[in-house]
């Protein structure tokens, strides 16, 4: 049986993030994921072109998020902003640019680029990533944990869990990190559809699959109230109508727990039609997880769970979800981060190596070839 500083279940974006922060500390930490390669989600991420973060403020992220997530996700989101992420990737050597929506992107627009970040990372600073490694229990022990998988098995003071949400469960997200919580005294919420398309009847998309309407808000009634609203793009689809201002719409519903609800999508020509959904697309479907960990049982200053001290979180393992648009990324980053700080100041270590200064951003548009100089 061996031991070390820190384990870390998940290899996603989350728990990828995690190993790189442990290393930055100088701890020895252990990195298990339970699919042949690690990152797998990540790799979907924006249409394969990996939508890292928001360029705005950690105010304005916070506002976005809203309540509860919004202010349980504040001294993360402070501890490591939107702005300081990008300087870290490009301090790390992965410039990116800004896009459209203020999405910031990987500058070859490759998500790829960012795994192979992560994973060259843990490889330089020593950080071990076991793959195939399923975890089939976690413990309790006197001193700490005790992770066991088919193959070995490992101890620590701490374990941090970031194995995701629900949805896309061929990724590795399978709910097992929910499971181990709930053995281990913690309440779970229930999980929804975040971030999903919705189905309707037929007549709505009659005639008008493939259409696509730029610039629309969405307003999201209930009982004659107005619960939220959302902008975006607006898309018919073959199995309903989706969309960034309708996958927003359905964390809407979702966070607040709506039965009877109407969308009504006003468009940039001045109409405006309202639409009474059947229901959200399938969880398994959905780009986030709505439910997991009950944030009331975890520090939102250290991510360390109130009821299992030496236990973290991080991601979307707890009941966290944002907007389309980096936010969610953002989020694993941001309390990836801050629990891997609280670990190392246990573990004696000073804080993170400030990131060295990124080279000049890259810009969406290209530029116009330089004129060279006459002779």
């Amino acid at each position: 049986m061996s031991k070390t500083d820190l384990i870390i279940i998940g290899g996603g974006a989350a728990g990828l993030m995690e190993g790189c922060a442990a290393g930055e500390l100088g701890l020895k930490a252990l990195v298990l994921e339970r699919k042949a390669k690690p990152g797998r989600k990540l790799l979907m991420c924006g249409n394969s072109r990996c939508n890292l973060t928001t360029n705005i403020s950690e105010d304005r992220m916070i506002q976005m998020f809203g309540d509860p997530v919004g202010a349980f996700l504040d001294p993360a989101l402070r501890a490591f902003t939107p702005s300081m992420s990008q300087r870290w990737f490009a301090g790390n050597g992965l410039k990116t640019v800004v896009k459209t929506g203020n999405k910031v992107y990987p500058h070859m627009d490759r998500a790829a680029d960012v795994l192979n970040l992560f994973t060259d990372l843990l490889r330089d600073q020593n950080i071990s990533l076991a793959c195939s490694s399923v975890v089939q229990s976690l413990e309790k022990t006197t001193d700490g944990f005790r992770v066991t998988t088919d193959n070995f098995v490992v101890e620590s003071k701490y374990v941090l869990i970031a194995t995701g949400g629900v949805s896309y469960p061929k990724t590795g997200s399978v709910g097992d990190g929910q499971e181990w919580a709930k053995k281990l005294g913690h309440d779970l919420e229930t999980y929804r559809s975040g971030l999903a398309g919705f189905e309707v009847e037929p007549a709505v998309i009659k005639d008008r699959v493939g259409k696509i309407y730029e610039k629309v808000t969405v307003d999201v009634f209930s009982n004659g109230k107005v619960i939220g609203q959302t902008r975006g793009v607006f898309e018919i689809e073959k199995w309903g109508v989706g969309g960034t201002a309708l996958t927003d719409a359905s964390r809407i519903v979702a966070r607040h727990h709506l039965k009877n609800y109407v969308l009504k999508v006003n468009k940039f020509d001045g109409t405006a039609e309202e639409i009474r959904p059947i229901n959200t697309r399938a969880l398994k479907e959905a780009m986030v997880t709505v439910g997991g960990v009950t944030l009331s049982e975890i520090s939102f200053k250290t991510m360390e769970s109130k009821k299992m001290p030496g236990l973290y979180f991080a991601g979307e393992v707890m009941d966290v979800d944002g907007p389309t648009g980096g936010y969610n990324l953002q989020a694993a980053f941001s309390t990836t981060r801050l629990a891997v700080a609280a670990v190392g100041k246990r573990l004696g270590k000073k804080g993170y190596p400030e990131t060295r200064a990124p080279e000049p951003r890259y810009s969406s548009r290209k530029r116009a070839p330089s004129r060279q100089r006459r002779r």
